[in-house]
């Protein structure tokens, strides 16, 4: 398979792209500034053109997206909009105007966040929209037409981002970036569609 991982080169992508590497798939890595291309995933025109450039693909995988973590009190409409506009509408983004790009039978993959059901103090915005995605997931998988599938992949705090965000996550079990990668697998080599592959222990 040719498979589109946006986000190759942040922890998840990076541990994803390996392994789909090592099964044998042709791996084409994208980034906000670096990889094999570069990608705003907040910007139509961008992702238009990654896609342009790319060509025909068997599987799209997003591990890309910012959300915006601080208290409740002092939050502002501008501070929640970070993660509308990047994790949110930039997975989105690159799920609607992904499906025109992907062979018959191809899938999509995105990532949303034990915040969706686990919230933890400072991430009302993490809360949000990771379960806006996993929303999405569900209501897109029943209208893709020629075979075409969508998953999410729910991870709890990584192992390798304890030391940036474990302040936030308490008694929190990690997980290893590794570990996680094999939801991805399953989301694009599997034949399930519309579920929320979760990796939280």
């Amino acid at each position: 398979m040719k498979i589109l991982v946006v986000g190759a080169t942040g922890a998840i992508g990076s541990a994803v792209a390996g392994v789909l590497a090592e099964r044998g798939h042709e791996v084409v890595r994208a980034g906000r500034t670096r990889g094999a291309r570069q990608v705003d995933i907040t910007s139509d025109a961008s992702v238009r053109a990654l896609y342009a450039a790319v060509g025909r693909v068997d599987a799209i995988v997003s591990a890309a997206g910012g959300l915006f973590f601080g208290p409740l009190a002092e939050m502002r409409p501008a501070d929640f909009n970070i993660g509308l506009q990047d994790k949110l509408l930039g997975q989105v983004r690159l799920a609607l105007l992904g499906q025109h790009v992907l062979a018959d039978g191809g899938s999509i993959t995105l990532t949303t966040g034990v915040a969706a059901d686990d919230p933890v103090r400072g991430g009302g915005n993490a809360a949000a929209v990771n379960a806006a995605v996993e929303g999405f997931v569900k209501g897109a998988a029943i209208e893709l037409a020629r075979g075409l599938r969508i998953n999410a992949v729910s991870p709890t705090l990584l192992t390798e981002s304890l030391a940036a965000y474990g302040a936030l996550f308490p008694g929190v079990e990690t997980v290893p970036a590794a570990r996680v990668a094999l939801a991805y697998v399953r989301s694009v080599e599997g034949p399930l569609t519309g579920r929320v592959f979760r990796v939280w222990q």
